[in-house]
């Protein structure tokens, strides 16, 4: 759990992201450096094997990791991707549970660890994403 003014101002800020409307992006819960959410699976979004998209899969990483980081950084927070990578490990064909963990809160550099599961919570990939403090790199 994380303070609920806290988690207010997050999903306040969270609800202004396009991405987040457009996948239909649930978040479940916060905890201090964490965020777990489900998207739901569009069939219209399949990739070539009838299953969640791989880039959309990675678009949910993406997000998921920025939210975990609004818990440690505040709502306000200026951050932005430097990289991201993900490992495919199975299909998913069911909605898509997305829990990201902060691995480190660094002064400027923050990775991010993602796992992805399906509706029966079977690992389908793992992704890395490090985020860049804006704010620190100008001294506020």
């Amino acid at each position: 759990m994380i303070d609920p003014e806290l988690e207010k101002a997050i999903r306040k800020r969270i609800a202004k992201i396009p991405i987040v409307d457009t996948l239909n992006m649930d978040i479940t819960a916060f905890s201090a450096g964490g965020c777990e959410m489900i998207v739901p699976r569009k069939t219209a979004y399949d990739g070539v094997y009838e299953s969640f998209h791989g880039g959309l899969m990675l678009t949910a990483a993406d997000s998921a990791a920025c939210f975990a980081l609004f818990t440690l950084a505040g709502a306000d927070a200026r951050l932005t991707t430097t990289d991201m990578g993900i490992r495919f490990l199975a299909p998913c064909r069911s909605d898509l549970t997305v829990r990201a963990e902060v691995i480190k809160f660094g002064r400027t550099l923050c990775p991010v660890g993602v796992d992805l599961l399906d509706d029966k919570g079977n690992l389908t990939a793992v992704a890395q994403v490090s985020y860049i403090r804006i704010d620190a790199l100008n001294g506020s």
